[in-house]
């Protein structure tokens, strides 16, 4: 069954924690990303682990192998049960960090192409390829070198399903509940929608954390994904 991961997009560790306890037993993954991380540092995955959540550490490092190598090894010793690296770091890079997750016991994703980005987007940046093109290709290169899963948008999920089968791990942010906001995303999909296509994860943010009633919207999002199977 797809499972929600929510995105504790926060500057301070006091608003974090207290949309996770307004939350409660709806959701058991957050996602801890750069903004929260950067201001709270690793206690913030500490006090998740204390609650007894699972700790996306999305960090999306990108640099050369052993670095990336020993910042994979360096979040599976804080807690983080999931972290991640950019997939266009390249064939050493991927292979280094696959083998620092195996051996540190995290479970490793690299990611493909941002939610926020489409075609145009690429071009700019010299790439002229649609996104599924970028995300198919980026997803052979992650399996091939030894790591379980990538970071995509629900509209490649069918293309990596085909291409990387079915016990591919994918990690699909850009969720949005129908009528809710699109915000800075392009490439985005309901969570029905995303289950129906096979994701392994699904990333919320706003939608859960901006509601009115934070556990009333993460409980509906996840009976969504149950009657989704």
């Amino acid at each position: 069954m797809t499972e929600l991961i929510t995105a504790l997009d926060y500057s301070d560790a006091q608003s974090a924690l207290k949309t996770v306890d307004l939350i409660g037993p709806s959701c058991q993954w957050y996602k801890v990303g750069k903004e929260l991380f950067t201001a709270v540092g690793p206690s913030i995955v500490q006090e998740l682990k204390a609650r007894g959540k699972k700790v996306f550490l999305d960090m999306k490092f990108h640099d050369i192998p052993n670095t990336v190598s020993k910042a994979v090894h360096s979040a599976a010793a804080i807690g983080a049960d999931l972290c991640n690296v950019h997939a266009s770091g390249g064939t050493a890079m991927l292979t280094a960090a696959g083998q620092a997750a195996k051996k540190a016991g995290i479970l490793l994703v690299a990611v493909t192409v941002l939610t926020s980005m489409d075609e145009a987007e690429l071009a700019s940046i010299g790439l002229s390829v649609t996104p599924q093109e970028q995300v198919k290709r980026l997803a052979l290169l992650t399996q091939s070198c030894g790591v379980p899963g990538v970071v995509c948008s629900a509209l490649e999920l069918p293309v990596i399903r085909t291409t990387c089968g079915a016990d591919f791990i994918t990690v699909v942010p850009g969720i949005r509940p129908a009528g809710s906001s699109a915000d800075d995303q392009k490439r985005i999909m309901t969570p029905a929608q995303a289950a129906q296509q096979g994701a392994t994860y699904i990333v919320v943010g706003r939608p859960i954390t901006k509601a009115d009633n934070p556990a009333e919207a993460a409980a509906a999002i996840a009976a969504t994904l149950a009657s989704s199977r």
